[in-house]
């Protein structure tokens, strides 16, 4: 994969700071990490991506994010920080926030940030089919 020049593909790692059935699940420590970070980790160490980003609403997720290697380029809308956004709205106002700012792809992957199990080598399996 780290060979493919013409890959074009952003993860987008949809965070939201506002879960009310586990708060902060997403900062929640696993095995001595913050949750979020296995899934940044995963998508950086695949090589699939050109962009590794993480679309939140919370500063501190932002925090964790920035840290772990991916990027955080804006904030989240007050519109898709709800309890009642989809994952697809989510996805559509980000890729249309990256082309406001001169960044087309032409392909996207939705990576949760509660998927610890998540590895490289299943993302790269994912872009091969």
């Amino acid at each position: 994969m780290s060979g493919d020049k013409q890959k074009n593909r952003v993860a987008i790692i949809t965070a939201r700071g506002g879960s009310k059935r586990i708060p902060g699940k997403n900062t929640k420590e696993f095995l001595g990490k913050p949750i979020i970070e296995y899934s940044i980790r995963a998508a950086l160490e695949s090589e699939c991506f050109d962009l590794v980003m993480v679309s939140t609403d919370d500063a501190g997720i932002a925090q964790i994010a920035t840290k772990a290697g991916a990027e955080v380029p804006f904030y989240r809308s007050e519109e898709t920080s709800n309890d009642f956004a989809t994952t697809a709205q989510v996805m559509s106002e980000v890729l249309s926030e990256l082309e406001k700012r001169g960044l087309q792809y032409d392909t996207a992957c939705c990576i949760y940030p509660t998927a610890p199990f998540l590895t490289a080598n299943r993302i790269k399996e994912a872009v091969n089919l």
